[in-house]
C-alpha cells in the first residue's frame, strides 16, 4: 500500500495554521528555519490547547493583506496537492484579518477568489468554512455567521466555532441559531481540552452535524453511541491531539477505538504547519500503531465525503476518484 498515493480527504484544517516554510520566506523574507519552528509550529507536547493555539499569532500577523492571504491560501492547494487530497474544507476566521484596513467581506472574498483559482490549478476540489471564536461577542459571531450566508452559491459554505473551548458558549448561540435558520452547514470544536461534557453542551445548543475534535466523547459511552445514531461526524485530529495533551502518543489515541464502535469520522491535520504535519504522515501512523490498512482509510474517507459541506454531485465525483484512486493504489 503506497500510503502517499491514496486520495484523501480532509474537512478539518485551518488555513492560519498551514503556511509552510517557503511562504513564510516569501512573506517575511528575514525569517530563518529557526525562527519559522520556533513560531509556526507548536511543541509536540504542549501544556495546554492555550499554549498550542498562542502558535496561530505569528501566522496571523502576516495574513492581513490581499497579497499575503492569496499567497498563503495558494500554499496551502500546493502541499493538498502533493499529499493527494482531492477534496478539502479550509476553515479561518475572518474577522482576524482585519488589522491593515481589510473588510470582513474582502477578506472573504480574497480567500474565495484565490480558493477557485487554486482548485483550478492544483485540481484539488475545495471548500471554505468561516470561524467564530470562544472569546468573541455575540456580536462576532453573528457577523462572522451572516458572511457565510452573504457568500452563499461561492466557495463558502459553512460555520464553525473554534478557540479555546474552556470559554462559555452563551455569546455563541443566536449565531448558530441563525445558521439553523438560513440552512447553514455547522461543524463545532468541542471534545478536545474539555471531556465528554463540552461535546453535549455544544449538541444541546448549537445542534451540529459534525464535531471539530469530539475524540473524548468516547469517555461516555452512552454519548458516543447518541453521536453514532445521530450521525454526528467526528473530525478527528491525532497528532494535533498529542500535541495538546488529551494522549501523550499517537499509539494512546482512541480513534481506533471510535473507528470501532462504527462513529463516523474523518482523519485530519488540523494545521500542517502548526502539528508539523500532513495527512500521508497521519495516515502512517494510524497504520503503524493501530495496522489501519486500506480498508480503513476508505471508509474513514467515505464518512468524510458523506459529511462535508459541498453539493451531492460535487460528492458523486469525490466518491469516483476514491475508488478509482483506491483501485489503482495496490
Amino acid at each position: 500500500m503506497n500510503i502517499q498515493e491514496l486520495p484523501k480527504i480532509e474537512l478539518h484544517l485551518h488555513l492560519d495554521c498551514s503556511l509552510s516554510f517557503e511562504v513564510v520566506r516569501k512573506l517575511r523574507p528575514e525569517t530563518t528555519q529557526e525562527d519559522y519552528e520556533r513560531d509556526f509550529i507548536a511543541p509536540e507536547n504542549c501544556a495546554s490547547l492555550e499554549e498550542y493555539l498562542k502558535c496561530a499569532a505569528a501566522p496571523i500577523a502576516i495574513m492581513q493583506t490581499a497579497e499575503q492571504l492569496e499567497a498563503v491560501t495558494l500554499d496551502l492547494f500546493q502541499q493538498l496537492k502533493e499529499d493527494h487530497v482531492i477534496y478539502a474544507e479550509i476553515r479561518f476566521a475572518p474577522l482576524q484579518h482585519l488589522e491593515q484596513g481589510l473588510s470582513p467581506e474582502e477578506v472573504v472574498d480574497i480567500v474565495d477568489q484565490t480558493t477557485s483559482k487554486g482548485i483550478k490549478k492544483s485540481g484539488v476540489e475545495a471548500r471554505i468554512i468561516l470561524c467564530t471564536l470562544r472569546h468573541f461577542s455575540e456580536e462576532q459571531s453573528l457577523q462572522t455567521v451572516k458572511l457565510v450566508e452573504q457568500f452563499k452559491g461561492t466557495n463558502v459554505t459553512g460555520f464553525d466555532i473554534a478557540a479555546d473551548e474552556t470559554l462559555p458558549i452563551d455569546n455563541h448561540v443566536k449565531a448558530f441559531e441563525y445558521a439553523r435558520k438560513h440552512h447553514i452547514p455547522c461543524t463545532a470544536h468541542a471534545g478536545e481540552a474539555r471531556g465528554p461534557e463540552s461535546v453535549k453542551e455544544t449538541m444541546q445548543h448549537f445542534h451540529p452535524s459534525r464535531i471539530g475534535h469530539g475524540v473524548r466523547s468516547i469517555e461516555d459511552r452512552a454519548l458516543l453511541n447518541d453521536l453514532k445514531e445521530k450521525n454526528i461526524h467526528l473530525e478527528v485530529c491525532p497528532t494535533s491531539n498529542v500535541q495538546t495533551g488529551i494522549y501523550d502518543a499517537v499509539a494512546h489515541h482512541r480513534i481506533n477505538d471510535i473507528y470501532n464502535n462504527g462513529n463516523s469520522l474523518s482523519v485530519n491535520t488540523d494545521g500542517r504547519a502548526i502539528s508539523n504535519v500532513n495527512l500521508t504522515e497521519e495516515y502512517e501512523k494510524l497504520n503503524k500503531h493501530f495496522d489501519w490498512q486500506k480498508e480503513q482509510f476508505l471508509k474513514v474517507n467515505h464518512y468524510a465525503i458523506d459529511a462535508a459541506f459541498c453539493d451531492e454531485d460535487t460528492k458523486e465525483k469525490l466518491r469516483e476518484k476514491l475508488s478509482n484512486g483506491f483501485k489503482i493504489s495496490q
